[in-house]
């Protein structure tokens, strides 16, 4: 076989060949399904779990060693595993990337990331000691007062939408969890600050 008409490699999330898409019996959208078997691939929304971290008035950030937004700024932040809780999911995460152990406050905010198939869960979270370090996924990390925070180097409008949420509920125990924003602050893109905060 030439290549010309050699098949392109198989890629990791590629589905087997048995496996086409339609729409199964008694669902109303197209799905992948095994012609094989009848099994149903449901290809669902991913959860990620984060949490925006402070020590004493400073915020944890992190700076991403890997892609997407290599080099930027972001939370600490991840998808979830199987088998834990989305708590769990945000600790994990603070360990991973900051060396950090987080005592979580209560949830934040959940936004819902249609275009690339997200929910995102965040919580505001207090370090247990001041003790940071890079965890594999980061090329630094540092506690920033709020003045001191990279507006313009955050890696994803969700970090900008969490920061400016949390700016809105300092000094406060009870506040309804925050959505998708509305507004100027939905379009901050490229990332800056808030006016405002």
């Amino acid at each position: 076989m030439s290549e010309v008409e050699r098949p392109p490699p198989r890629l990791p999330w590629d589905p087997p060949d048995n496996f086409k898409k339609r729409v199964p019996d008694g669902d109303n959208r197209e799905r992948l399904v095994c012609d094989d078997c009848q099994f149903v691939l449901y290809q669902n929304p991913k959860i990620v779990a984060g949490s925006v971290v402070t020590w004493e008035d400073k915020i944890l950030l992190a700076r991403r060693a890997i892609e997407p937004r290599k080099g930027y700024w972001t939370l600490p932040a991840g998808y979830m595993e199987i088998g834990e809780t989305t708590e769990q999911a945000a600790q994990r995460e603070a360990v991973e990337e900051a060396c950090a152990t987080i005592e979580i406050d209560r949830l934040l905010a959940v936004y819902s990331i249609a275009r690339i198939g997200q929910v995102q869960i965040m919580y505001r979270a207090r370090l247990a000691s001041p003790d940071i370090a890079c965890g594999p996924e980061s090329a630094e990390v540092g506690l920033f007062r709020w003045d001191e925070i990279p507006w313009e180097n955050l890696a994803f409008p969700t970090v900008v939408w969490a920061l400016a949420h949390f700016h809105q509920t300092r000094g406060v125990s009870d506040f309804a969890t925050f959505s998708n924003p509305s507004g100027d602050l939905a379009r901050m893109w490229p990332p800056r600050k808030p006016a405002g905060v």
